[in-house]
Formats: C-alpha cells, sequence, structure tokens
C-alpha cells in the first residue's frame, strides 16, 4: 500500500510539475498531439478519403473502372457466336464480389442506328444503357439530365446524345428537350452528354437498354458489363475474380476484362509517394516531439539542479529523482498523445461529415492504443538520459549550484 501511495504522489507531483511547466513545453505537446491526430485521421479515414478520390477525380475514375465483354470468336470456331448475355444471376454474383462498389449493364447495336433531321442522314452507334451507366462512369451532363430507373423500367422513348452527335444532328448543344427520329422511332432528348473522360462516345446515342429490346433490331440481352471498385488497390483482385464468378454462373462463355492498367498502375505510384510522404512527416513530427521532451526535461533538471539537492540532503535517493524525472517525462509525452486523440477524433467526425460516411470504430480503437503505445515509449526513451543524470547527482555540487 505504501509503495502505490509513494507512485501515486510522484503522479501527482509530475503532473503538477508539467502544468507549471505548461509555456515550456506547448511547442512540444503540439507537435506530438498533431502529429498523433494525422497518424490516427489517416488510419481510421484513409480508406474513406481514397474511395472519395475515386469518386471525384475523372483520372481515378477510369482507372477503378473494368469492362467486361464476351469474346467475338473462339479458337477452332466458326466466327458467327451464339447469342450471349449477362445473366442477373451473374450480375448479383459479381455485385457481391468484395471491392466492387457499381455494375452497369449496357448492349450495342449490330451496325450504326441513323436519323435525319436537317440534312442527310446521319449514322452513329447506338447504345443501350441501365440508370447505372451514368454514376458508374462519372459522366455529367453539358445540358439537360440523364434518364433514370424510371425510365428504363419503363421501357420509355428518350435518349442522351452525345456533345458531337447533337451538333450534328441540331447544330447547337443545349437540345434537351427536342425530339430525334432514330431507327423510325421518335425519341425525346432528355439530355447531352460531354466533359473529360468520355472519350469517343461524343458521337454515340443512348437509350434505355429495356426500350433498346423493344423497339430496336439489331439488339439483344445486356452483353457488355461495366464494373466499377471502391478502390484503386480493389481493382487488380475484382479483376481476377469476374472470370471465376462467370465460370461458375455461365459456363462455356469465354469474356474478355479490360482494365487501364497502365493508367492504374501510374495512380498507384503517385498514390504510394503521397501516403509515405504523409507518413514521413508524421513520423518526423513525432520524432521532433521526442527531441523537444528530451531538450525540455534537460533543461528542466539544469534548472531544479538546486532542487534536487536539497531533496537528496532531506533522504531522496537516486531512484526516486530518476522516477520522478521519468515520469514527468511519461506524462508529458501520454498527455500530449491523449490530446492528439481528441483532435484526432475531431477531425475523423469533420471528415466522415464531408464525405458523408461511417468512421470505423475498431480502426480508430486500434489507432489510439497505438499512439498511447508509441508515446511510452518516446516518453521513456525522451526522457531516461535526462532522468538518469538528475538522479546522479552529487549533493554538495547540486546545493552549491546557482
Amino acid at each position: 500500500m505504501g509503495s502505490i501511495q509513494r507512485c501515486l504522489e510522484i503522479l501527482r507531483l509530475s503532473i503538477r510539475e508539467v502544468f507549471r511547466q505548461r509555456r515550456r513545453y506547448f511547442g512540444v505537446m503540439l507537435a506530438i498531439a498533431l502529429g498523433t491526430a494525422g497518424l490516427i485521421v489517416v488510419i481510421t479515414v484513409g480508406r474513406d478519403v481514397k474511395a472519395n478520390l475515386n469518386n471525384d477525380l475523372d483520372l481515378l475514375g477510369g482507372a477503378t473502372r473494368i469492362k467486361v465483354i464476351f469474346q467475338s470468336t473462339q479458337p477452332g470456331r466458326e466466327t458467327v457466336p451464339a447469342p450471349r448475355w449477362f445473366r442477373p444471376t451473374t450480375v448479383d454474383a459479381v455485385k457481391a464480389i468484395p471491392g466492387v462498389l457499381q455494375v452497369s449493364l449496357a448492349a450495342f447495336k449490330n451496325g450504326p442506328a441513323s436519323s435525319q433531321t436537317h440534312g442527310p442522314a446521319c449514322r452513329f452507334p447506338l447504345v443501350g444503357v441501365d440508370e447505372a451507366f451514368w454514376e458508374l462512369n462519372r459522366f455529367t451532363p453539358v445540358a439537360g439530365r440523364f434518364f433514370g430507373r424510371e425510365a428504363v423500367e419503363g421501357r420509355q422513348l428518350v435518349c442522351v446524345l452525345g456533345r458531337d452527335l447533337a451538333e450534328r444532328l441540331f447544330g447547337r448543344i443545349n437540345v434537351a428537350g427536342s425530339s430525334v427520329l432514330i431507327d423510325h422511332d421518335l425519341y425525346a432528348v432528355v439530355g447531352v452528354l460531354g466533359g473529360i473522360g468520355i472519350a469517343d462516345r461524343t458521337g454515340f446515342a443512348f437509350i434505355p437498354f429495356s426500350t433498346a429490346q423493344d423497339r430496336v433490331h439489331g439488339f439483344a440481352h445486356p452483353d457488355c458489363l461495366y464494373v466499377r471498385c471502391t478502390t484503386w488497390d480493389d481493382v487488380a483482385g475484382v479483376a481476377e475474380e469476374v472470370p471465376r464468378v462467370l465460370d461458375r454462373f455461365q459456363p462455356g462463355d469465354e469474356i474478355r476484362v479490360e482494365v487501364a492498367w497502365e493508367q492504374l498502375k501510374r495512380i498507384q505510384r503517385i498514390a504510394w509517394w503521397v501516403e509515405t510522404f504523409i507518413y514521413l512527416a508524421i513520423v518526423a513530427t513525432m520524432i521532433l516531439g521526442g527531441m523537444g521532451i528530451w531538450n525540455g526535461m534537460m533543461t528542466a533538471v539544469r534548472a531544479r539542479t538546486h532542487e534536487i539537492g536539497i531533496k537528496k540532503a532531506i533522504g531522496a535517493e537516486g531512484p526516486h529523482i530518476l522516477l520522478q524525472f521519468l515520469t514527468e517525462s511519461l506524462c508529458l509525452s501520454v498527455g500530449s498523445t491523449l490530446l492528439g486523440i481528441g483532435l484526432g477524433w475531431c477531425g475523423i467526425l469533420l471528415i466522415s461529415r464531408i464525405l458523408s460516411s461511417e468512421p470505423s470504430p475498431a480502426l480508430f480503437v486500434i489507432s489510439g492504443c497505438s499512439s498511447i503505445g508509441f508515446s511510452l515509449f518516446l516518453g521513456l526513451a525522451a526522457g531516461l538520459m535526462p532522468s538518469i543524470k538528475a538522479s546522479r547527482m552529487e549533493v554538495v555540487s547540486a546545493l552549491k549550484y546557482e
């Protein structure tokens, strides 16, 4: 019981001393707290931030998208294959693959569609898509809007024109609300597709694939599957798993999985360097905080030399002095870390609100416990030498110190 009381008394004195010297230790505590907060935020919401980058940047949008199509011919067979399409059970199985964010179906008409408005007949590719096609590809309309689930389920006669096609047919871009004749059917133009990342689709026309099956000759069931992964780290695993799923649900159908591997590798390389610099900055901040603790404790030992001499003169032994200064160092590092954990939690809540995501409590607990463990090591490593120096002072020299 006496040992416990003595330890509690040393802890109380150490906390009081750290509080008394708070101005001296302010910079050190701030550095450790910010480093801890940064580490916790990066670990806890790093995946959500990465997913948000995938959702918002057009460059990443292409890198995290996988296109799955059927092989046009099979070796040793006739060049005219039997009709093939992705079955609902297959699509559901692909959606269940870990790392898959969205799945969209599309079908391309065999041969070009035609339309005639003011001049000669215009020929262009016609694509039947579902409501998820636009968000999966991160497309935005330059005029009007995109059709959604209601149009697909209702098999409506609506279409979205590519920007170049709209100019060829109407001589202008803002044609939302107009009507266009496509293969003898009159469609209402609800939007125009344009912007970055659409490649050659500016000359395409898009209609609901359910409407295409009903009204357009040359359309079959959806034979093109687009898969969007949650982050770029998931692409390789999903691309490897998709053929297994297809072989299990549609045996005998040969597919081709298309991934922008070069673009993906470039993005991953950039992301790796960014992450590395972030972690190096955090580690450097923590190391500087440790050096600050060491420097502060050495200064405290010199400033309190006379006090140490008095304590030794009235019976305090070297181990007691060492324990007191070491406890002060631990209080300083652990207290700064606890402050950093609080700042980190505030940062997590802020980023989660911005990204509309839920932070992982398990990751927060793991990162918080790891930070406390590291702070204990930091406090011991930084405070050990000053504590040893204080414990080895000679009583007479310490009392004479001015």
